[in-house]
């Protein structure tokens, strides 16, 4: 897992200064991912650093096969509707840095979920990881219990 940390500590930091004036990041329990929202004035910019950072985009026209890995995230936020897509880093990689990114009904909202690539990792790993990932987007941690 360290080998992993500096590319995905790089581009999740990257993302965090990009928007740090635009995006208020909050940690989604239901999805273990960081959630923003953006209005639409500063949806294509955010959109763009999206692909400028992971490159790989996946939609439900089912256009394209995603592999094995891209299929896990994808059930992991109960599939793709219309409209949404996931961006992903390199999915012949052994770990995937993932952004689901859901527009809303109104037309006017974008839901912006990134999730740490925590397939294969151990519970503490994972814990780790967690704890790391909610650093990169400034949010603060739990306190510790007594």
């Amino acid at each position: 897992m360290n080998q992993l940390m500096p590319n995905i500590e790089e581009v999740c930091k990257s993302l965090y200064a990009l928007f740090q004036d635009v995006l208020s990041w909050e940690w989604d329990d239901r999805f273990e991912a960081v959630l923003a929202t953006c209005c639409s004035e500063n949806q294509s910019n955010v959109q763009k650093a999206m692909e400028d950072h992971l490159k790989n985009i996946w939609d439900s026209s089912g256009t394209q096969t995603p592999p094995d890995n891209v299929l896990n995230v994808i059930g992991h936020f109960n599939g793709l509707m219309p409209g949404q897509l996931l961006f992903t880093s390199d999915p012949n990689k052994q770990f995937l840095l993932c952004c689901a990114w859901w527009p809303w009904k109104d037309g006017e909202t974008i839901s912006v979920r990134i999730a740490p690539p925590s397939q294969g990792l151990s519970k503490t790993e994972k814990a780790e990881l967690i704890s790391r990932f909610k650093s990169w987007f400034g949010i603060e941690q739990d306190p510790a219990p007594l």
